[in-house]
């Protein structure tokens, strides 16, 4: 099944549930995924690497707002975009653990014979490609920043 399908499937059980926050996560999920379609200009399906780019942005945005709002000490306002984090990873695959990551990079630096942060953006890019949808782009950065330090 498509994304988009499992999408509606989660949305009409939210809305015999009534659960506001879910249906909110995931008509957002919903609208996303047509506008992504609609910058194509067709009607066609997004491939699976769209659609987990796209459900990892919306992720993101969600942590990000709930990150400003408890610095600011708004715990009301976090708490709902959290649920809503939560809600949308449910649709990305299961997350690696760091060692796993770390075994990739390790994997990717000796196979391009990188060296030094000079070769950084080779190696994010091709790990960021294997590991799309598993791994975020902040923890990929960070383990590759420690192990070509080295």
């Amino acid at each position: 099944m498509s994304l988009q399908q499992d999408v509606m499937t989660a949305m009409k059980a939210a809305m015999k549930a009534k659960d506001q926050t879910a249906l909110a996560a995931l008509r957002s999920v919903k609208s996303a995924i047509l506008l992504a379609q609609t910058e194509t200009g067709a009607k066609e399906d997004l491939t699976e690497e769209q659609e987990l780019k796209l459900l990892q942005k919306l992720v993101k945005q969600r942590k990000d707002s709930a990150a400003v709002y408890v610095e600011q000490n708004r715990e009301d306002l976090a708490k709902p975009e959290l649920e809503e984090a939560d809600i949308i990873s449910q649709f990305l695959p299961e997350a690696l653990s760091e060692e796993e990551i770390e075994k990739v990079v390790v994997m990717v630096i000796n196979d391009t014979n990188a060296e030094g942060m000079k070769d950084m953006g080779k190696v994010m890019g091709i790990v960021s490609k294997q590991l799309a949808g598993q791994a975020d782009g902040k923890t990929i950065s960070t383990i590759v920043k420690q192990k070509l330090a080295q």
